[in-house]
């Protein structure tokens, strides 16, 4: 017996095989490309990406034969939809959340609905990125597309109706969508009024780890599963690598060290909306039941990136070549305490309080004897700084973190993760599993089919830890005085930037 997590994401999608005990014991990854038909529209085809999600079922699956697949479950990326027929047929494209279409239905939503009324049902602060507003354009840009949909599925809901599961969405990404009642646990008619929105084509929402359906015969034979293999809700990716690093308890949180680096604290019970608006921190059901979630996030891998192709492009070259790390190579070169230089991490949008747009990073305290190693730790701090401010504040509204556990590629260096710690002034534990995303839907999928008495049990038998990385005392106060001077430097120079 084993149980497969599947994980669709922007540019790729991913299937993993577990046992009982949480052993990896398949993997299968393929990517796919955005669809850019013209400037500020991003999108994807759902009959490619499906027919990617097809082989990578299968690859991951015949990777593990001795285990047959009795359940599983699909993250997903948040926001994205695909239209779907009743018969199974695909409808138009999936709009991704940095798709510009939709943005002139804003003000018409917070004219109607008003930022405080909508946060109040809903948990988000309306913007762009949501399911919503392009909604509302594919309603109004392709009628064809919106009047012969029968149901707009989010990508997990899609993945597992297209294997054969109910039409349906978890809590978790029917949050993103703008329509969510988070109170309710249902589709709000205030909202879905003012923006002219027919419920009668969403899916019905359902609790993650809901067993919603099995897979269908044909569906079954041509991916190597069995006939019958069960279907449960999945939920929203951060949600699943949450539960896939075991930050599934109040006071815990999931540090995921990616392109964005984003600190998902897990809280129960609803914070006092004003607060939660000033820092712009959202509310979202989590997969794990009766719990709450929220995104703290900035630029993270990304600024990395930056720095190697900026810093380092022929030693890059040279380490795609041969094999090795380049990002171990130069963390070798940072200095042992505080970098000399601070960073403003303002190198494209920013994350809450503010979703700064109009802003660049800046790079001061620059000097004839500043090292490359220099720059490089301070983009690292102020990466974090970023975050320590609004981990910070969000003791306010009754969020708090004692512990951080890291998942992602940053996480594999050792340096970030004493910097993280250091800073934030709390432990970061690395996880064993690389893909705690897939880990969690297959923890949802085991616990919804009976094989745990709880998601609990399940995290408890199937999610392994590794190192932990405390405070240094000493650093920590150095660290203090620096995040001082962080602080001051966005107030002094929002004007100039600005302009």
């Amino acid at each position: 017996m084993s149980f497969l997590g599947i994980d669709i994401g922007t540019s790729g999608c991913k299937a993993s095989v577990f046992s009982e005990t949480g052993e990896a014991l398949a993997f299968a990854y393929d990517e796919y490309d955005m669809v850019k038909p013209r400037p500020g529209w991003l999108e994807l085809d759902p009959a490619e990406v499906w027919t990617r999600v097809k082989r990578t079922i299968a690859r991951a699956v015949k990777g593990a034969p001795q285990n047959p697949v009795t359940a599983l479950a699909v993250s997903s990326m948040g926001e994205s939809m695909v239209a779907v027929s009743r018969d199974r047929r695909i409808l138009g494209t999936s709009l991704l959340l940095i798709d510009r279409r939709g943005e002139e239905y804003l003000p018409l939503l917070s004219s109607r609905i008003g930022a405080e009324a909508l946060y109040r049902i809903n948990g988000n602060v309306l913007g762009i990125q949501f399911s919503l507003p392009k909604l509302m354009w594919i309603r109004d840009h392709t009628p064809e597309v919106y009047s012969g949909a029968w149901k707009f599925l989010l990508w997990s809901g899609f993945v597992s109706f297209m294997l054969g599961a109910d039409p349906v969405v978890d809590y978790s990404l029917a949050n993103r969508t703008l329509l969510f009642d988070v109170d309710a646990g249902g589709w709000s008619a205030e909202i879905a009024g003012a923006a002219g929105i027919d419920l009668g084509k969403l899916p019905d929402p359902v609790p993650a780890g809901a067993r919603i359906g099995t897979v269908s015969g044909p569906i079954a034979d041509e991916l190597g599963l069995g006939r019958g293999t069960a279907i449960v809700a999945g939920c929203h990716d951060q949600c699943a690598n949450a539960v896939g690093c075991g930050v599934t308890e109040d006071g815990l949180g999931m540090s995921g060290m990616g392109t964005y680096l984003t600190i998902v604290p897990v809280f129960s019970g609803r914070k006092p909306p004003e607060r939660m608006m000033r820092l712009g921190l959202n509310t979202e059901h989590h997969a794990a039941p009766g719990r709450f979630v929220s995104f703290i996030y900035n630029q993270g891998g990304l600024l990395l990136k930056w720095y190697r192709d900026t810093f380092a492009r022929a030693e890059r070259d040279a380490a795609v070549r041969e094999g090795r790390d380049i990002y171990a190579e130069l963390i070798r070169e940072i200095p042992p305490g505080p970098s000399s230089v601070v960073v403003l991490p303002h190198f494209t949008v920013t994350g809450p309080p503010e979703f700064i747009t109009d802003s660049s990073g800046v790079i001061a305290g620059l000097k004839v004897e500043t090292t490359r190693g220099d720059i490089l730790k301070g983009v690292m701090e102020g990466v974090v700084f970023y975050h320590k401010a609004l981990v910070d504040a969000s003791a306010e509204c009754g969020i708090t973190l004692r512990e951080l556990r890291a998942v992602g590629g940053g996480s594999k260096s050792d340096a970030w993760l004493q910097i993280s710690a250091d800073i934030l002034g709390r432990p970061l534990v690395r996880t064993r599993v690389s893909e705690a995303g897939c880990l969690g839907v297959a923890l949802l999928a085991a616990a919804g089919t009976g094989a745990f008495r709880s998601l609990e049990e399940g995290v408890r038998t199937m999610v392994s830890l590794g190192e932990r990385f405390e405070p240094e005392p000493a650093r920590q106060r150095l660290y203090a005085e620096r995040f001082e001077k962080y602080r001051a430097l966005w107030p002094l120079m929002r004007d100039y930037l600005r302009k």
